[in-house]
């Protein structure tokens, strides 16, 4: 799979107070560069606690979930698209399916 914008993963653990997602999500990234993936059950051999939450978009948790990455996977184009990455608390606090 293709990741887009692994810019927002690194803006996201270089930011003051984040640096401890580094790890997780360079992790994250990592797996994902090398899947094949087809489809969700693809998706969860590899992680098991992803969930979809509709609309293409798929929730990872990060770190323990400690944190939430939201990303949109276009399985016949192989592609990943970041769409949030922020804390557990903050995703509370959004509406995945507009962002």
């Amino acid at each position: 799979m293709r990741v887009v914008s692994h810019r927002k993963l690194k803006e996201f653990y270089e930011t003051k107070g984040r640096e401890d997602s580094r790890i997780a999500l360079e992790r994250w990234y990592d797996i994902v560069e090398t899947a094949k993936w087809k489809n969700f059950s693809d998706i969860r051999t590899d992680f098991p606690s992803a969930d979809y939450i509709g609309s293409q978009r798929y929730v990872f948790n990060i770190k323990g979930n400690n944190y939430r990455l939201v990303v949109v996977v276009k399985f016949t184009m192989g592609y990943i698209f970041v769409r949030w990455v922020g804390t557990h608390k903050d995703y509370d606090s959004i509406d995945c399916l507009t962002i």
